[in-house]
């Protein structure tokens, strides 16, 4: 044991101030480094590269709850089940409620000049018309070969000439689509147009209903008829909502919900569900919901801030955040709350639009649901509904930042729903013009632990570096007496084992 502690004591009188000022030095580079990542990181994804390792791969090792699950506690398996399968890689979906190009989206450009739709959101159109509006039979009608081309065609005036042009030959549906959303500067004129499409659409659609079990070329016919007419028949719709018809607009959504069930990817009852709280028909909504809100179908911001926004209204008018803390909160108003809690773990972007905490702009034609784009075009609608009933915005703005309290690792593990996808900021910037809209991102971006840490630690070993060189002599005494104190439990550890191993053994593993 002598012989170790002279050992030591011989190796820490040998270090000079030198020694001491490399390994400061080396230090506050390797912290410096450690910064610089953990910022790259965490501006890059939301999320620090530490603490992300540490939550995924650390705690289950050292016994901690597996957080690639939802709990069980707070979900059923039918919902945990129906949310690993509706998780989908940052799938973007059709906004049902996206504006006319014509009537809405260009006026907003030729009033400031700015681009509300970015490319990649306008390409993703082009892709929809041409999956939705064609078929592989369209070379044997001139005009449906016209339009063809049209679709794929990026200048919009030459777009809206093919489809003059088709409509010199023939009653051609999808040009007047075209016309009507492209063309058109109004809705009174776009609403013209459709229903012009809509007595094209319906003889093409009864056509090929009649044909379509005669092969596969018939069966594709039909498909696209029907499309064309849904398409149709809902912007029909939205033409009698915007013009102030609710009423007209309602009869017609639930029509064609009766005559095409099936067809629910075109996700009509979001169009229904606004159509009914613009009329505060909400028994009428609470039955949609019930129809909607099921744990087998996917969710949306719709689906979820509107369930929240009924359970508000019932308490919302005489809540109090002042005396719910004194007296807690009833039955009704745990409800409310727990719904808001839902609906903010879903979507956690739509509250800063409803509080007008942030600006909103034109929504998207496309959106990706949990996203940015989905809170534009919710809030875009829906605001209103919200203002409508009093204090279901102060409800919200009470309770709304307590989701995060009980979900403190959204990325990694949920409550209620899967995890929250990273890659939504991503998605968001190619669908909204960044140029004149911050993207809202979740988790929030603020400095985490780690980052403060690690800075921390950087400036620790820099000013040591700094001491050590101005004060060489009396930094190389702290640091002996440094060591020397952290290497005492090794003393003692190393006492105990010569104490009880056998002096043969020990001299033994001494010369190793």
């Amino acid at each position: 044991m002598f012989g170790t502690e002279s050992s030591l004591s011989m190796f820490l009188n040998t270090l000079t101030p030198k020694f001491y000022v490399a390994l400061t030095g080396t230090s506050s580079l390797i912290s410096g480094l450690i910064l610089i990542f953990e910022w790259w990181y965490f501006r890059k994804y939301g999320t620090s590269f530490i603490e992300q390792v540490s939550v995924s791969h650390l705690r289950p090792l050292l016994g901690g709850v597996d957080s690639s699950s939802p709990s069980s506690s707070s979900t059923s398996n039918g919902e945990a089940d129906s949310s690993r399968q509706s998780v989908s890689e940052c799938k973007v979906w059709r906004n049902p409620l996206n504006l006319f190009r014509g009537a809405e989206y260009n006026r907003y450009t030729w009033v400031t000049g700015r681009e509300p739709l970015t490319y990649y959101d306008m390409n993703l159109s082009a892709q929809d018309h041409q999956t939705f509006f064609t078929c592989d039979s369209d070379h044997l009608r001139p005009a449906d070969a016209i339009m063809q081309k049209a679709w794929r065609e990026r200048n919009p005036q030459a777009r809206i000439s093919a489809a003059h042009e088709a409509l010199e030959l023939e009653d051609c549906a999808t040009a007047y689509i075209l016309l009507a959303e492209e063309e058109a500067t109004t809705i009174m004129e776009a609403e013209r147009l459709f229903k012009q499409a809509l007595k094209a659409g319906e003889g093409c659609y009864r056509r090929s209903q009649q044909l379509q079990h005669h092969g596969t070329q018939y069966e594709a016919q039909h498909r696209r008829d029907t499309n064309v007419l849904v398409y149709i028949k809902r912007r029909l719709a939205m033409c009698s909502r915007k013009l102030g018809r609710t009423r007209e607009a309602v009869k017609m959504m639930r029509d064609l919900m009766k005559e095409f069930p099936l067809l629910s990817m075109f996700n009509i009852h979001e169009n229904l569900l606004e159509s009914l709280l613009e009329l505060q028909n909400y028994a009428d909504v609470q039955a949609v919901l019930a129809k909607y809100d099921d744990i087998s179908l996917p969710k949306s911001a719709t689906i979820c801030y509107t369930a929240a926004l009924l359970k508000a209204r019932a308490v919302s008018d005489k809540f109090s955040p002042e005396a719910a803390s004194r007296r807690g909160l009833s039955t009704a108003e745990m409800n409310a709350v727990e719904a808001i809690h839902r609906a903010v773990e879903f979507n956690p972007h739509v509250p800063k639009y409803l509080l007008e905490m942030k600006s909103l702009i034109l929504p998207p034609e496309h959106i990706l649901k949990r996203g940015d784009s989905e809170a534009i075009a919710y809030a875009f609608f829906h605001l209103q509904h919200w203002k409508r009933i009093e204090g279901a915005l102060n409800l919200l703005h009470c309770t709304w930042e307590g989701t995060f309290r009980m979900i403190p690792y959204p990325l990694e593990k949920g409550h209620l729903f899967y995890p929250y996808p990273i890659c939504t900021e991503t998605a968001d910037r190619e669908l909204l013009p960044t140029v004149f809209h911050e993207v809202s991102v979740y988790p929030k971006k603020e400095l985490p632990f780690f980052i403060l840490f690690t800075a921390g630690l950087c400036s620790f070993t820099a000013m040591l570096a700094l001491l050590t060189h101005q004060f060489p002599e009396l930094m190389g005494v702290f640091a002996k007496a440094f060591l020397s104190t952290l290497f005492a439990p090794l003393n003692f550890i190393m006492e105990k084992v010569e104490s009880i191993l056998p002096s043969s053994l020990w001299h033994q593993l001494t010369r190793i």
